[in-house]
């Protein structure tokens, strides 16, 4: 009785693995003469080449230059709100006035800031973005230490006695909502 179990698991074994070489024999598609033809036969029976490479998967658009359009449209219309609103200098851009900041939408909360609470802009451009350009700081309160910060702490050093916070808070609001408008 013992050999007769040996010899099922020997038997069971030969024919997985004779099944799972089988199978991958044919996963590999045909070979020799004529293979190619074959190859491509069955790949556009399947609806056509398919890359078997999943980088290949990935659309790729071109970049167009309509996003610098959309962006330079924007910039004109930001510029000519928040001129109107005088929150902007007349001889001022938004483009040039925000320069230094990674995102527009912080330069434009700066720009409301220094409006609402009548600070000079160039003091709270350099104190939140670590960036001194040739503009004078000597009116500056505080140090302007080069280095970037929080609009609330900036507000906090140039103008102690307001609410930095709530500040920086309703500035931001008013800038998401300038952008959201345009």
């Amino acid at each position: 009785m013992r050999m007769d179990w040996k010899v099922l698991v020997v038997a069971t074994g030969l024919t997985l693995a004779g099944t799972m070489g089988a199978g991958m024999a044919m996963a590999q598609g045909p070979a020799g003469a004529g293979a190619t033809t074959a190859a491509s036969s069955s790949n556009s029976s399947s609806g056509g080449t398919h890359s078997l490479n999943p980088i290949k998967w990935v659309k790729k658009t071109p970049k167009t230059d309509n996003s610098a359009d959309a962006s330079a449209d924007r910039d004109a219309k930001l510029t000519a709100k928040l001129q109107s609103a005088g929150v902007l200098a007349a001889d001022k851009d938004v483009k040039s006035a925000c320069s230094t900041f990674k995102d527009v939408v912080d330069c434009v909360a700066a720009l409301h800031v220094s409006h609402n609470l009548a600070l000079d802009f160039n003091c709270v451009q350099a104190d939140v973005t670590g960036v001194h350009t040739g503009a004078d700081l000597s009116g500056c309160k505080g140090d302007v230490t080069g280095k970037s910060e929080s609009l609330a702490k900036a507000v906090h050093t140039l103008k102690p006695d307001a609410n930095a916070k709530a500040e920086a808070k309703n500035a931001e609001k008013q800038a998401q909502a300038d952008l959201n408008s345009n």
